[in-house]
């Protein structure tokens, strides 16, 4: 807008510097029969036109072509005295008799059809340093449809007129080519107007186009990177807006602790956690985001969502000692758990119930227990499940029953199955006995004293397990 505003008074302050033709040759009309000056209506012509032009005197110059229009003037002569007076007056600084002027010369069918395009520029220029805009504008268009050529100056002229009345489709027309015109060498305020056009009218991918051609030749330039992101969000591009702060990021433009986070949220909203993680440890460790609680377990989540236990157990170590409860310490547990690191998950989960503020104790009782299970402290476990209180634990304890007793029913198994082998083997001694005993196996030597060792082993087995 600052840029803008400066074109702005440039407008406004510019002169009026056109020529104006005030020779008699140059006075010929259309529609006029008349084609030169009488002789006596040509002495005040020529007195006015000396006192402007080798005199320098407008004052004496008014006085004089005054004196011409008061007699009988033909049309010719009087082409001629409007011109004159305009110049005149234009030197007077009197711009808007200027303008009635020419226009009078204009609407009574004075100028020729050659001269018309030159007078409706003239007339538009005028207007333009009146800063009646409407009009100035009116006969910039009529001078076109006259077949007026702009120059680049020009067409910047209309781009800021048009922008001022608000018509800003027509202002980017020829703001658009005065950038073709300069092409590389084009300043910065035709960017910025042309930026300002674009935003205007909408055309937020040709604003960011041109602000990526302004990027290019300004790759430090903070504010761009920004206008380019905020564009793409204002478009609900965000993956495009994601790119652009990314390469910031990398470009080392984010600095303050909020810019840091949001490319860090940014990395974790497209799917990226890890890369999102890794980011946010390096700026901790830095020293440009800081070491907070709430930091440090944005962190852990992230390392855990991308399946980097490891790499979050020492984060949330970090934590569970600056928080003012236990929970992070009962995610270390779980965490530990999950490694199945089961001393370390005891140790962290009997920190958080020290540490207190649990939002479920239960749940850590029966990974205590769990952890004591998997080291095969099964009293230990028992009574963690017994204290956990809960239907969880509940069903450990039973569990554990069950394996209990499958494990007697098993073992009871594996003696009533010596058991009934040795039988049958002295079912098969006794048949072999009838050859006598010195044909027998040997292993028939022993078998009743087996089949007694089994049965008072089962006996006392039973005897055991009640």
């Amino acid at each position: 807008m600052m840029a803008i505003k400066r074109i702005l008074q440039g407008l406004a302050s510019a002169s009026a510097l056109f020529a104006v033709a005030t020779s008699v040759a140059a006075a010929q009309t259309s529609g006029c029969a008349e084609t030169e000056f009488s002789s006596k209506n040509a002495e005040f012509y020529l007195r006015a036109e000396t006192e402007l032009l080798a005199n320098d005197n407008p004052a004496g110059a008014l006085l004089a072509l005054n004196q011409l229009r008061a007699l009988d003037l033909n049309c010719y002569e009087l082409n001629a005295a409007l011109r004159l007076g305009a110049a005149i007056k234009i030197q007077s600084g009197d711009y808007a008799g200027a303008a009635r002027d020419l226009e009078t010369a204009l609407d009574r069918g004075f100028v020729a059809e050659a001269d018309k395009a030159t007078t409706y520029i003239n007339i538009a220029q005028i207007y333009l340093t009146l800063d009646d805009l409407p009009k100035a504008a009116g006969f910039y268009e009529r001078w076109l449809s006259a077949g007026g050529t702009p120059t680049r100056d020009q067409k910047w002229q209309l781009a800021v007129l048009y922008q001022k009345l608000d018509r800003n489709r027509d202002s980017l027309t020829w703001a658009e080519q005065v950038l073709r015109a300069d092409g590389t060498n084009a300043k910065r305020e035709v960017y910025d107007f042309l930026i300002y056009l674009y935003d205007a009218t909408g055309q937020l991918a040709k604003k960011a186009e041109l602000l990526e051609l302004l990027l290019a030749k300004n790759p430090t330039e903070r504010r761009l990177w920004d206008a380019i992101s905020g564009d793409y969000f204002q478009a609900d591009e965000e993956r495009k807006a994601f790119e652009v702060q990314k390469a910031m990021y990398l470009a080392g433009l984010l600095t303050t602790e909020q810019e840091l986070m949001r490319i860090v949220n940014f990395y974790n909203r497209f799917n990226a956690p890890y890369q999102a993680a890794r980011i946010l440890e390096k700026e901790i460790n830095q020293g440009r985001v800081e070491r907070t609680y709430q930091r440090l377990e944005l962190l852990a989540n992230l390392y855990q969502v991308s399946r980097e236990y490891e790499r979050a157990i020492p984060v949330i170590e970090q934590a569970a000692e600056i928080s003012t409860n236990g929970a992070m310490y009962e995610r270390l547990g779980r965490s530990y758990s999950e490694l199945q690191e089961w001393a370390k998950a005891e140790a962290a989960l009997l920190n958080a119930l020290e540490k207190g503020g649990l939002e479920n104790a239960s749940l850590a009782w029966v990974l205590i227990g769990q952890s004591r299970y998997e080291r095969s402290d099964r009293s230990g476990a028992r009574e963690a499940f017994r204290t956990a209180s809960s239907r969880a634990g509940r069903g450990w304890i039973d569990f554990m029953a069950a394996e209990d007793a499958t494990e007697r029913a098993l073992a009871r198994f594996e003696i009533s199955s010596r058991l009934q082998d040795a039988r049958a083997e002295k079912t098969r001694c006794d048949k072999l006995s009838v050859f006598g005993d010195e044909g027998l196996p040997e292993a028939c030597l022993d078998i009743r004293d087996r089949i007694q060792s089994f049965e008072e082993e089962l006996i006392a087995f039973d005897a055991r397990v009640g």
